[in-house]
């Protein structure tokens, strides 16, 4: 009977240990847990052990590798929390490239704006002898506004350039072409049959322009017109002697005009 009462001790001491470390692993206080069961009965714990055991139960296996997908899933947040910042960033920076490109634009249409219409206001006089045309913005900024071209030539009154006839709006569309080509000047300036729907004065005009241009261009036009072809100073035109055989032919104006005197000359 003695040894039977040792082994119990035994027993209940090995008991005694593993309680306190649960209690000790459970981080909880023995004398919390000694006031327990004078609160609530040993039915009732019992009942809340089983319904948090079944509780336990129904969330099923645990996942062992929880905590190596959750450090996963922290670091992508993380990469992804780097990347959202450099795209903000680089957002930003776009946004400022584009207001500063849209302010030096606006700045140098301007300027480009006002150097056509002054181009235009010294050749649209030359072209018609008088009268007046400028260039219009319409409502809103100047990067997003529609063109309106108003031209008077002299004697009219039109409120619109619709209301010219045929060559006076060739001929206002020659000056704002010339004024634009006055502002960024080329080597040479080819023109192709331009003059078609001119009549004799509006050609005229139309060489006379010409005439002042070619101070700085060279400008090389084709032309059935016979106004427009005495003011070239040199002629290269294309006939047929024979059927089906075309030959080039070039004139120099100055020469064939310095022969044409030395034929009138009387003879000596």
């Amino acid at each position: 009977e003695i040894n039977q009462a040792r082994l119990k001790e035994q027993a209940t001491t090995i008991n005694i240990e593993q309680f306190n470390g649960l209690i000790r692993d459970a981080k909880q206080n023995i004398e919390e847990l000694i006031a327990i069961p004078s609160k609530k009965s040993i039915a009732a714990l019992q009942t809340e052990i089983n319904r948090l055991n079944a509780d336990i139960a129904a969330l099923g296996a645990v996942n062992l590798s929880s905590l190596e997908e959750l450090a996963n899933a922290q670091s992508r947040q993380s990469n992804l929390a780097l990347q959202m910042t450099d795209l903000n960033e680089a957002i930003a920076t776009l946004e400022n490239v584009i207001q500063k490109i849209d302010s030096e634009t606006e700045l140098r249409l301007k300027e480009t704006f006002n150097q056509v219409n002054q181009y235009l206001s010294e050749i649209f006089p030359i072209v018609f002898s008088g009268g007046q045309a400028k260039l219009e913005l319409n409502d809103g900024k100047i990067l997003d506004a529609g063109l309106v071209l108003t031209a008077q030539p002299p004697g009219k009154k039109n409120s619109s350039i619709h209301l010219l006839s045929g060559g006076e709006k060739a001929l206002t569309a020659l000056a704002l072409i010339f004024a634009l080509f006055k502002l960024n000047p080329a080597p040479f300036c080819l023109l192709d049959e331009v003059d078609a729907p001119l009549d004799d004065r509006n050609t005229e005009q139309f060489c006379e322009l010409v005439k002042n241009m070619s101070e700085q261009t060279q400008f090389l036009f084709i032309s059935h017109n016979k106004i427009a072809m005495e003011m070239a100073r040199q002629l290269i035109g294309v006939t047929m002697q024979e059927q089906g055989v075309s030959k080039i032919v070039a004139v120099d104006i100055a020469d064939a005009i310095k022969m044409g005197r030395q034929i009138k000359q009387p003879a000596i």
